[in-house]
């Protein structure tokens, strides 16, 4: 079970600018509808119940083995509805099965950037070789 839920300042700063173009990520009951429904929908049973939805693969050539890196590919945002799944936003977390956390890293709008920022990544959790 995931006990802990952690924002690192990059991933809110990222978040924070997002929600001034995509109005669903900043609205709902706890504060962000769109990620909020995806920590039920996607991310507790992924991790919890072994259920793959698709929607998350793991970045496995970063040389980190803990925790484990993900990216989630498929993320229903409804501020972008119509444009399907895997149009646009982007998020990059680190899961703990030994610390029970998850750790959000990075957000981002697909069509404003191809790819993970890798380096930042690397920054918070060292590669193995590196310790």
């Amino acid at each position: 079970m995931i006990d802990k839920y952690v924002r690192l300042p990059e991933f809110e700063k990222d978040l924070k600018a997002l929600k001034k173009r995509y109005r669903t990520l900043s609205v709902g009951s706890y504060g962000e509808e769109d990620i909020e429904n995806f920590i039920k929908a996607a991310l507790i049973p992924f991790h919890e119940e072994g259920i793959d939805s698709g929607s998350i693969v793991e970045i496995s050539d970063l040389g980190i083995a803990e925790p484990r890196i993900f990216k989630v590919r498929k993320f229903a945002c409804r501020s972008l509805y119509g444009k399907g799944a895997q149009s646009g936003i982007r998020i990059i977390y680190a899961y703990s099965e030994k610390d029970r956390e998850v750790r959000f890293i990075e957000i981002y709008y697909k069509g404003d950037k191809k790819n993970e920022d890798r380096e930042r990544v690397k920054n918070y959790f060292k590669p193995s070789g590196d310790r």
